[in-house]
C-alpha cells in the first residue's frame, strides 16, 4: 500500500508550500497570512521509486472563532487516517504554546510523527533543533519548504519506515472515472451536498460565505461507481471580490470546471435564479462542459413554487435549455437518487461516439428536413460529417460555401443532432469546413486560336439549335 503522509500544525507555518513542493503541483492556496486552508487536500508525491500520498490540512488552533473548531476536526481526522503524522513548526517563531498542545493531541492518535522545522533557511540547524527536542517526538529535521532545503532527507527518514514497493513491470490502469465539478454562488449547500453523497463530513459546512477555498477532490462510489467530485469556491461578482486570495479561489473553481466532465451547477432555491448563476452557467458553456443544474433547498418549496422556479430557470438560463434541472435537499438528502442518474446520463452524452456513416445519414435527413438558407444567391451544400472530439461532442461537417452558415442554422443542427442522437445535458459543437476551389490560382494556358475554335462551336450549336 502507498503510505499516506498528513501534514499537521499551527495556521501559517508552510504547510500548503510544503504540500505543493511534495506534490509538485500548485493545488494548495498560499497566502501570507493564517488559515487559508481549511479543508483537507490529498496529493501524489514520488521519490525516487517510492509513491506517496500527501494531506494538506487546514491550521489547528486557529484564531477564526466560527472555523477553527471544524478545521481542526478535519486535521485530527486527516491525522487518524494516514501512516504517518508530520508536525510542521516555524522555526522563526520558535517553539510555542500551541506547538506543545498540538504534539500532545498527536501523541494520543497512535501514529508515528515527525517534526519539521520549516523556515530554516540562514538558521544554524543546531541551534534551530534545540528548542524542539522538548516536544519528546524524536529528533525534529531542519528544512525550507519555500526552497527545497533538507525536504529529501525528511522524505527518506519518513519513508523508510514502509516497505519498499513493489518494482515488477505492471500495466498502469487509466482513470476513467467520472469527474463532476460542483459550482455555485456562495453558501448555495455544494459542501453540504457532497458530504450528503459522500455519507460523512469530509468538508467543512458553515453559514458563513466563502467557506471553501481550494478546490478540493473527493472520491465517491455513486450508484456502485467510483467518481470524483470537486468541491469548488462559491463564485461572487467580480466587483464583490476584493480579497487576493479570493482572486485565487475564482482560478481554482475555473480550473476544476476545466477538468470536469460534467458540472454540476448548485442554484439556492430560496434566493431563486440570480444573475451570477447565469454567469457561471455560461462559463461552464463556452468551455463545453456538459451541465446539470441542482435546485437545492427545495424542500421548503411547495409544488406551485417549484413549478414557478423551473419556469424561472428556463427563462434566465435560456442558452442551457438542454440541461436538465433536478430538485434536491442536500441537508435531507432528498432528489439526490435522480441526481446522481442524471449525472450520469449526462455523462455518457458527453463522451459518446458516433460513426462517420450514421453522422452523414443524420446530416442528410436534417438538411432535407430544412435546408440552409441562400447567401449571395447561392445556397451551402452540406456533403458529409464526422466525429471531431467528444467532452463536447463535436461535429465537423464539410461542404461548400458552409463558411457563411448564419448562427441560428448552426444552433439548428446542434439541436437536431442532440435530438436524432438522443443526447441530453450536453452542448454540441458544430465546426465547419469548406472544401477549397480545385481552379482557383488556376492559370488559363489556352491559346487564342483554341480560344476562337471554343466560340465558333458555340455558336454552331446554338444555331443547330435554332434551326
Amino acid at each position: 500500500m502507498t503510505p499516506v503522509i498528513a501534514l499537521l500544525g499551527r495556521p501559517n507555518v508552510g504547510k500548503s508550500t510544503l504540500f505543493n513542493r511534495l506534490t509538485r503541483t500548485r493545488d494548495a492556496l498560499v497566502a501570507d497570512f493564517p488559515g487559508v486552508t481549511r479543508d483537507r487536500l490529498v496529493g501524489s508525491g514520488q521519490l525516487g521509486e517510492r509513491p506517496f500520498w500527501v494531506v494538506d490540512t487546514g491550521g489547528l488552533l486557529g484564531e477564526d472563532a466560527q472555523l477553527s473548531g471544524k478545521v481542526s476536526d478535519q486535521a485530527l481526522a486527516a491525522a487518524q487516517e494516514a501512516d504517518a503524522v508530520l508536525l510542521v513548526v516555524d522555526a522563526r517563531a520558535g517553539l510555542t504554546a500551541d506547538d506543545r498542545t498540538i504534539a500532545d493531541t498527536l501523541r494520543t492518535l497512535g501514529r508515528p510523527v515527525r517534526v519539521a522545522i520549516n523556515k530554516a533557511e540562514h538558521l544554524n540547524p543546531d541551534l534551530v533543533r534545540a528548542d524542539f527536542f522538548e516536544l519528546g517526538l524524536g529528533e525534529p529535521t531542519p528544512i525550507s519548504a519555500s526552497h527545497g532545503h533538507g525536504v529529501r532527507s525528511l522524505l527518506d527518514g519518513i519513508l523508510e519506515a514502509f516497505p519498499p514497493p513493489d518494482l515488477s513491470p505492471t500495466q498502469e490502469a487509466e482513470d476513467t472515472r467520472p469527474v463532476f465539478a460542483v459550482v455555485g454562488r456562495p453558501n448555495a449547500g455544494k459542501s453540504t451536498l457532497i458530504n450528503r453523497l459522500l455519507g460523512q463530513s469530509r468538508l467543512i459546512e458553515s453559514p458563513v460565505p466563502g467557506t471553501t477555498r481550494d478546490c478540493v477532490r473527493v472520491p465517491v462510489q455513486l450508484d456502485g461507481r467510483e467518481c470524483l467530485l470537486l468541491d469548488t469556491a462559491g463564485l461572487r461578482r467580480r466587483a464583490q471580490v476584493h480579497e487576493v486570495i479570493e482572486k485565487f479561489s475564482v482560478i481554482k473553481t475555473l480550473q476544476a470546471i476545466d477538468l470536469a466532465q460534467v458540472v454540476a451547477l448548485v442554484i439556492d432555491g430560496e434566493l431563486g435564479i440570480g444573475e451570477q448563476d447565469a454567469r457561471i452557467a455560461g462559463q461552464a458553456l463556452q468551455r463545453g462542459r456538459a451541465l446539470v443544474v441542482a435546485v437545492n433547498k427545495s424542500d421548503t418549496l411547495d409544488e406551485p413554487a417549484r413549478a414557478a422556479l423551473r419556469r424561472e430557470v428556463e427563462r434566465r438560463l435560456p442558452f442551457i435549455g438542454f440541461a436538465p434541472v433536478e430538485f434536491i435537499s442536500a441537508k435531507s438528502g432528498r432528489g439526490l437518487k435522480a441526481l446522481t442518474r442524471s449525472l450520469f446520463a449526462v455523462h455518457s452524452s458527453a463522451l459518446t461516439r458516433v460513426p462517420t456513416s450514421e453522422l452523414t445519414r443524420l446530416l442528410e435527413a436534417i438538411v432535407t428536413r430544412n435546408p440552409p438558407p441562400m447567401s449571395g444567391g447561392r445556397r451551402a451544400k452540406l456533403r458529409y460529417a464526422h466525429q471531431g472530439g467528444h467532452s463536447p461532442p463535436t461535429v465537423v461537417i464539410h461542404g461548400t460555401q458552409v463558411a457563411g452558415l448564419p448562427a441560428h442554422y448552426l444552433r439548428y443542427l446542434e439541436n437536431s443532432f442532440r435530438e436524432a442522437l438522443g443526447l441530453t445535458g450536453t452542448p454540441i459543437r458544430i465546426v465547419t469546413r469548406q472544401g477549397e476551389n480545385p481552379y482557383a490560382g488556376r492559370v488559363n494556358t489556352l491559346t487564342a486560336r483554341q480560344v476562337e475554335r471554343r466560340h465558333r462551336a458555340r455558336r454552331r450549336g446554338r444555331k443547330l439549335f435554332r434551326d
